[in-house]
């Protein structure tokens, strides 16, 4: 495990180094996060750096490709594989080849489950649900058709946000470090349960030194460790991601765009159908992005 990461609450020269390097030129709009791409199955060594770049700066970057078929699934496959993505999780209500078609979907599946809904989804990383050894680390978003009216994701920097928080009482931190810091209660549908309970810090040192966020919004079904310094650190991190800052990124995917990322936190809007449905495919992976 490497010891030297600025996470680590008892290196402060390690973090005020991290902080001015992470901040300096950071970007200012959504509109500095988009990289033009021409193939994606086989981006130009520009293109990659270009994405790359980003990806350290922020955790984040978003394409847009006008080439090819947007429906063809390979080419979020081939386009993960040229970031060191592979091994997708191959959750509950993802297609058969683990990509999922995040669509309104009333069915039996999907039925209670926002994503497959036209609801807005509040502040998450996904996958926080997982059990901690299987982690989403990577996750890549394909617009395949925007809705006629709204569903605009919001974003978010997970290491902006743990910035935020430590500089505002380091204690808050050191609670949601805390393996039993937040524990999403099973997952029971007809008296048979589907999931069992999962319970993990909010952030999460890796072996590699990079930091994991693991979090959700969401208001029920979640219990939160029962002590001062995590509800005070609860209260807090819900108001930073409510708060207007430089560091939120918010519009809308149209067709041909994606985004790519270190699993960072994100929303989206409630939204309408037109003629076409919304449709975006969602790609979720247990590795991080390589090199970022």
């Amino acid at each position: 495990m490497q010891t030297n990461s600025p996470y680590y609450l008892h290196d402060n020269d390690a973090y005020k180094s991290w902080c001015d390097e992470k901040l300096q030129n950071y970007p200012a709009s959504l509109e500095d996060l988009i990289v033009e791409i021409n193939d994606q199955q086989h981006l130009t060594p520009a293109e990659h750096q270009a994405v790359m770049t980003l990806i350290k700066k922020v955790g984040m970057a978003i394409y847009a490709s006008h080439n090819g078929n947007p429906h063809d699934k390979e080419l979020i496959r081939s386009l993960g594989l040229q970031f060191g993505l592979d091994h997708l999780d191959h959750n509950m209500c993802a297609d058969e080849d683990a990509i999922t078609s995040l669509a309104v979907q009333p069915d039996a599946l999907h039925k209670g489950y926002i994503p497959y809904s036209n609801r807005p989804i509040a502040w998450h990383t996904d996958g926080y649900y997982n059990n901690m050894s299987q982690q989403i680390h990577g996750l890549l978003l394909h617009c395949v058709q925007p809705a006629a009216n709204g569903g605009a994701n919001e974003f978010l920097d997970h290491e902006i946000i743990y910035m935020q928080l430590r500089d505002i009482n380091p204690i808050y931190i050191h609670a949601l470090m805390n393996p039993e810091a937040m524990t999403i209660p099973a997952n029971i549908v007809d008296g048979k349960e589907l999931r069992p309970a999962r319970t993990g810090p909010v952030f999460q040192i890796r072996n590699d030194g990079r930091l994991h966020m693991r979090y959700t919004d969401r208001s029920r079904s979640i219990e939160w460790r029962d002590d001062p310094a995590t509800q005070e650190a609860v209260t807090e991190l819900k108001r930073l991601l409510r708060a207007d800052s430089p560091y939120h990124f918010k519009g809308t995917l149209q067709a041909g765009q994606g985004l790519i990322s270190n699993n960072t936190l994100h929303t989206r809007d409630s939204f309408e159908d037109g003629d076409s449905e919304r449709l975006l495919y969602r790609a979720r992976y247990f590795d991080s992005i390589k090199g970022a």
